[in-house]
């Protein structure tokens, strides 16, 4: 684990935006496999959005909201969010490796130490 750093998190009004940038290793970017998880208090970790060689998924409560982007000569990985809502309120930590919505990784997994987003009423 480790070998990913997220930033850009920060309190916002509801119908903001926020950009997370996620950046780290090339053993990671090598991965096909990339994601934005989030962990709200009390609530399970949650894949926002993924994407891969196949194309980009997202989590049915932020499509046509949020957009996933990555640039492997930079190393970075983006999530841009807009129309925030307050249930978008969680911790929000990328991932390499993941194969889906359950975490499990492969051939290996990386994992950032995530970064608050919290949106107000």
């Amino acid at each position: 684990q480790g070998q990913l750093v997220e930033s850009g998190g920060g309190l916002v009004q509801a119908g903001g935006s926020l950009t997370l940038s996620c950046t780290g290793s090339g053993s990671a970017f090598s991965l096909n496999r990339m994601g934005w998880f989030r962990q709200a208090p009390g609530k399970q970790r949650e894949l926002v959005a993924g994407i891969s060689s196949v194309g980009t998924n997202y989590a049915d409560s932020v499509k046509g909201r949020f957009t996933i982007s990555r640039d492997n000569a930079k190393n970075t990985l983006l999530l841009q969010m807009n129309s925030l809502k307050p249930e978008d309120t969680a911790v929000y930590y990328c991932n390499a490796g993941s194969l889906g919505s359950s975490g499990i990784c492969y051939p290996r997994c990386y994992w950032g130490q995530g970064t608050q987003v919290t949106v107000s009423s």
